[in-house]
């Protein structure tokens, strides 16, 4: 038993690593049948209008940075990046104690000085009605002083010429209505004091002023904080827009509800709407400011980067060309091609790219014009001088 050989299982074995030869060599000849062979094309214009890429980022469609208006303890954050809140929510809320307590002390002065006014206007009648220059109350021992000083005295004094009455009375009522008009003033500065306290209650109180989420903290529970330090980003992201500092002679060919294409950071492509031109340029990089609108339902995030295709009207350069995305150098980290020359003898040249076109072409914004020869499918380690006949000799060789 132990020398006989067990053709089945051999032949089995044998079978299996023929077949993967075979597979392996199938795989091998169908890509070199099918690998695309270099070819020479002729560049040709295109009727695709010029434009040129710019950089933008997506930013919320409303966005505010809420600041402390108080010094203070941070004692509590309404929640973290990401969360929704309603408009008239509390987001951050700065330690109020003390602004409490002086509002208690200026609560008691105020009703001191409710107090203080009652009591004037109480005086201040009794000395409309009651005079107390003529009140018998006013001296000790029934009145009698005063009495005899009314019936015979002031009269004496009025009949030859000495005081005036009706002066004094309005002097005692003169007095008593000051003090009216100055529990008043008290009354009003407590009332003034009140609202001052209840005012900076407001102010540390960070409140969301419409719908949105927190897109950024800046500080935590605890944190001790000084007037006009930031506390949280607060946006609105139903709606996103993008912002661009647009080149002034690219801004001009733009107007308002225009739809100009546009690529997101992970590959998503679509149209921007456009939303809003600044007025102004900036002084130093002379760039318009520009803002446009997202299509809903675009997957985009705030911060993110895009890049607009905007129209370049003011170009002047002549007639575009558009060659297969194949026809570039593959590996570069420039885009180059082989252009060819009229004695077959091929030398790279380096492009300026524009946008692709959809169809397998893309744009070329310099380094080609129309009528001039390339090298397409041309391989990896081509260099200047490349001859399309010594690869076709080398393909024929092998």
């Amino acid at each position: 038993m132990n020398g006989i050989r067990t053709p089945g299982i051999l032949s089995s074995r044998g079978f299996s690593s023929f077949l993967l030869a075979v597979v392996a060599g199938f795989v091998f000849l169908t890509g070199e049948a099918y690998a695309a062979k270099p070819e020479i094309i002729n560049v040709e214009a295109s009727s695709a209008s010029q434009g040129a890429t710019i950089s933008g980022t997506v930013i919320p469609f409303k966005e505010v940075t809420l600041t402390a208006q108080l010094p203070g303890r941070v004692d509590w954050i309404a929640g973290s990046e990401g969360d929704a809140f309603s408009m008239g929510q509390e987001l951050v809320k700065i330690n109020d104690d003390d602004l409490r307590a002086k509002k208690a002390q200026i609560q008691a002065q105020m009703a001191n000085a409710m107090a203080a006014l009652q009591n004037a206007q109480v005086q201040y009648s009794r000395e409309l009605y009651a005079p107390r220059s003529e009140s018998p109350s006013s001296m000790p021992g029934f009145g009698m002083p005063i009495i005899m000083d009314n019936m015979f005295t002031r009269r004496m004094g009025d009949m030859f010429g000495y005081g005036d009455k009706p002066l004094e009375r309005h002097a005692d009522l003169y007095s008593a209505r000051t003090g009216v008009e100055q529990a008043q003033a008290s009354l009003m500065q407590a009332q003034s004091q009140i609202q001052e306290i209840d005012t900076k209650i407001r102010d540390s109180l960070s409140i969301a002023p419409f719908d949105g989420v927190i897109l950024k903290k800046m500080v935590e529970v605890g944190d001790t904080v000084q007037p006009g330090q930031p506390l949280i980003k607060f946006g609105h992201v139903d709606y996103l827009r993008v912002r661009s500092d647009v080149p002034a002679r690219l801004a001009r060919g733009l107007r308002e509800k225009q739809l100009v294409p546009i690529t997101l950071a992970n590959g998503e492509k679509t149209k921007a709407r456009v939303a809003r031109i600044y007025p102004m340029a900036d002084a130093t990089n002379h760039t318009i400011t520009v803002k446009f609108d997202l299509p809903e339902g675009t997957s985009a995030k705030p911060g993110m980067y895009v890049e607009l295709v905007i129209p370049d009207n003011a170009g002047g350069g002549g007639a575009l060309v558009a060659i297969p995305k194949s026809a570039l150098i593959p590996g570069r980290s420039l885009p180059q091609v082989l252009m060819v020359k009229e004695d077959g003898s091929t030398s790279t040249r380096l492009l300026r790219l524009g946008r692709e076109l959809g169809d397998g072409q893309v744009l070329v914004l310099s380094g080609l014009r129309p009528g001039q020869r390339v090298v397409n499918n041309p391989p990896s380690n081509a260099r200047s001088g490349w001859r399309l006949e010594a690869a076709a000799d080398n393909n024929h060789s092998e």
